[in-house]
């Protein structure tokens, strides 16, 4: 399944999305492929999979830490594809989440090839907007690759109708200005960004940064069409499995209650 079908589905469903994220080899290569095995079970449409890396651009200081737990444990880019080709299996869309620095340092080319043959969706790049990664534009489009960027409350309505013209799959918005898992982005406060957002494009809008409830996720959903929680899954798995599953099937419930 596609990322745009998952995004159908949801919306034939009339709810928005659930998309999730874990940091490959968090706890440890195995145990984060059980985890988002897990989070598929309990209700994630899409799931992001994070690529360590020693310099996070937006990650908060939970994420920080599994990802250091990750890096320290050796972690290696190939096992983001591994990862990857055991949840993309599961028949749920796969993407990956990475700093540029990762991607460029293994070979654009390369990158998109071994992403593609994983069975990824595609590619989530925060630290980057599209003019400045044309050879991963093109890498992208010639495998049929999601493109996803950012967008910000600081961003202009240029920025933002260039940004969403390059992306496939779905436009991401930040909810808020900051690293992630430290407030939460109210559906006041992302509403301005969405409806600049709607205006440049047709593709589905998912809001991440500070989710961790089902009812925040709730409240999210009567407004955008993909709700992205990461921190608050991670802190969930520090509990164990049983309550990452507890926190995804709470969250699914609140994305199907709007």
């Amino acid at each position: 399944m596609s990322v745009s079908t998952a995004f159908e589905k949801a919306r034939a469903d009339g709810r928005a999305a659930l998309i999730g994220y874990l940091p490959a080899g968090y706890p440890d290569v195995d145990g984060s492929i059980e985890a988002l095995k897990a989070m598929v079970a309990a209700g994630c449409d899409v799931i992001e999979v994070g690529l360590a890396y020693s310099d996070p651009v937006m990650d908060g200081p939970v994420i920080q830490a599994a990802v250091q737990h990750a890096l320290e444990g050796g972690v290696r880019t190939d096992d983001v594809f591994r990862v990857v080709e055991a949840v993309a299996a599961t028949g749920t869309p796969t993407l990956v989440m990475t700093s540029w620095n990762p991607v460029e340092r293994h070979g654009v080319e390369r990158f998109a090839q071994r992403l593609h043959d994983a069975g990824g969706a595609g590619l989530i790049t925060p630290d980057v907007t599209p003019e400045v990664v044309p050879e991963w534009i093109a890498a992208a489009d010639a495998r049929d690759l999601d493109k996803v960027f950012l967008v910000a409350p600081s961003s202009t309505d240029e920025r933002i109708a260039m940004t969403t013209s390059n992306c496939r799959g779905f436009v991401y918005a930040t909810g808020i200005m900051g690293v992630t898992g430290t407030t939460q982005a109210t559906a006041a406060g992302v509403a301005p960004l969405i409806a600049r957002t709607r205006l440049t494009t047709q593709l589905p809008i998912g809001v991440g940064v500070g989710v961790s409830t089902g009812a925040q996720a709730a409240e999210l959903s009567e407004h955008v069409d993909g709700v992205i929680v990461g921190t608050a899954f991670v802190r969930a798995l520090d509990s164990g499995l049983p309550a990452l599953t507890a926190l995804t099937e709470e969250l699914a419930a609140g994305v199907r209650r709007a």
